[in-house]
């Protein structure tokens, strides 16, 4: 993770510019983003349109870990470590001191929760990446952990989870509709 590209940039800028004129986020408490410096970065340009509120670090909605992987091209990753097939096992970790599919599942559910119980009633904006968001999508609609939905999650998209005692509701899922244009 080498931070924002110049259109990550872009649509970071278009979702702030959207935010600022939607007000949907007008409510929000609390701005929580990934370490990892795209999340770092995307979440301190869309603050001024949160309520001007400061992005807290968090460290475990970050995106899959891979462990030893980690600084590799993605070509370089596969030649050294091959590929794992979730399909059959999504328990195998994805590299040497990597995550499985399953752990990723639970490291990231269990701090999103952990997050909702710390804002009761409030409303809370998680800057994360892609697969933060997919797991959230299948604990939010009761998905087995251990497979992947297959969808692309846009980037600077919006999605929407309530979570509470009674249930988890998923109320909108990879928004993009009415972003500004770039």
């Amino acid at each position: 993770d080498r931070g924002l590209t110049p259109l990550g940039r872009q649509q970071a800028l278009a979702l702030a510019q959207r935010l600022l004129v939607t007000n949907e986020l007008r409510e929000a408490t609390a701005l929580y983003c990934s370490h990892l410096p795209r999340a770092k970065e995307t979440a301190a340009i869309v603050a001024a349109s949160v309520r001007h509120l400061s992005p807290v670090v968090t460290h475990d909605i970050d995106e899959l870990r891979v462990g030893d992987g980690d600084g590799l091209t993605w070509a370089e990753f596969e030649r050294r470590f091959g590929g794992v097939d979730w399909d059959i096992d999504p328990s195998v970790p994805n590299a040497p001191n990597g995550e499985s599919l399953l752990a990723f599942y639970e490291r990231t559910t269990k701090t999103l929760q952990s997050l909702a119980a710390q804002h009761v009633g409030e409303l809370v904006a998680v800057v994360c990446h892609g697969g933060v968001i997919e797991q959230m999508t299948k604990f939010a609609l009761g998905l087995d952990p251990g497979r992947r939905m297959g969808q692309r999650i846009e980037h600077c998209s919006l999605t929407e989870i309530e979570h509470g005692p009674a249930r988890t509701r998923l109320l909108r899922y990879n928004e993009l509709a009415g972003r500004l244009a770039d």
